[in-house]
This record gives structure tokens, sequence and C-alpha cells, in this order.
């Protein structure tokens, strides 16, 4: 057995749930590296859109996909408003937090409340079985706090509807990023929460 770091994990993960044909979203789409990774899972039938509230990421994003592509629509919005442009069922979801790397603004970061609310949405969406995988990085400003509210908000998750775990490798210098997965393990419209 291999342990990965999150992301490859997280991709892992993914290419175990995730089928051709199927709708998929890259609720950060950054530089565009998981947008064409999910491309590549759902191949010629599937969608694949790809959220960024920047510009610049998603112009980084159409530069690594090589070009215009029908099957992936590039959404210059908010991942919290996924709901008012995919239409489920929704094989999976990625979300790598924090800012746009390689020389982005990091004054601009992904927030806990949208993130939230991005995955609550989302997980009305994920066909039954389907994964939302979320990397989480803490060592910025702002990260703390998102983490945190990640975390309340998974443990208050039925655990009947919703399976939530976090991986993370404990003997890594610096402040790796950890993975939350949510898997989805009924039909629900949205999820029950407790406490």
């Amino acid at each position: 057995m291999e342990f990965g770091r999150a992301l490859s994990q997280a991709r892992n993960w993914m290419e175990k749930t995730v089928n051709k044909g199927e709708t998929v979203v890259d609720a950060t789409a950054g530089n565009g590296h998981d947008t064409l990774f999910l491309a590549g899972l759902v191949g010629a039938e599937g969608t694949v859109y790809a959220f960024d509230i920047q510009q610049e990421a998603l112009d980084s994003t159409a530069e690594r996909l090589g070009g215009a592509d029908a099957r992936i629509r590039l959404i210059l919005d908010s991942h919290a408003e996924a709901k008012s442009y995919v239409e489920g069922p929704v094989g999976g979801a990625m979300f790598n937090l924090g800012f746009l790397p390689n020389n982005g603004d990091r004054s601009v970061v992904t927030r806990p409340e949208s993130t939230v609310q991005a995955i609550h949405s989302l997980l009305g969406l994920l066909k039954t079985g389907g994964l939302i995988t979320v990397c989480v990085y803490d060592g910025h400003e702002g990260g703390g706090a998102e983490r945190d509210a990640l975390l309340e908000y998974a443990a208050r998750l039925h655990e009947s509807e919703v399976h939530a775990a976090r991986y993370e490798l404990l003997n890594q210098t610096g402040r790796p990023p950890f993975l939350i997965v949510f898997e989805k393990k009924k039909e629900f419209s949205e999820p029950r929460m407790i406490g």
C-alpha cells in the first residue's frame, strides 16, 4: 500500500467513483489541473463544470486544456452558486482550497461560508456512492477558520446519509494540506444536519 499526499489520494478516490459520461465539478478551477484530470475521467460524453471567481484562473485553465472543449464549462462565479449551473446527478466534485498558486493574488482566498454552502448544495446533486474531495490548506490567513468550519459541518452531517472522513499524513514538515472526503450514502435533495 502506498500512502499518497492529499491531492493524489483525492484523485485515486475520484478514479474509483467517477464513470465515463458523467457530470463532475471542479469547484476551484485554479490552474486547471483538476479540471483536466476530471475531463479525462468522464471522457468525450461527460461534462465538467469548473468554477472560479478569478478570470485569471479560468484563463489559466483554458490554456491548460489547450483551447475550447464543448464538454468543459468554465464558470466565472463562486462555487457556492453551483446549483444554479449544474443539474444532477453529479458523479463527483473536487475542491482545492486556499489561493490561486503560481503568483496568484494571495488576498483572494476561498471562504468558509461559500465553501460549506457549495459542499452542502453539491451533496444534494451527488449520485448515491459519489464523492466530494476537499484539499484543505490551512497555513494561510483565513485558512484556519475555513478548516474549522468544514470540520464542524462534516461532523454535523447525518451518518445515515453522508460519510465524512479526514485523511492526512502526520509526519510531514510544514503545514501540508489534508483531505476531507464526503460520500453520499443514499438519495436526498438536501443533507440533514444533527445537533
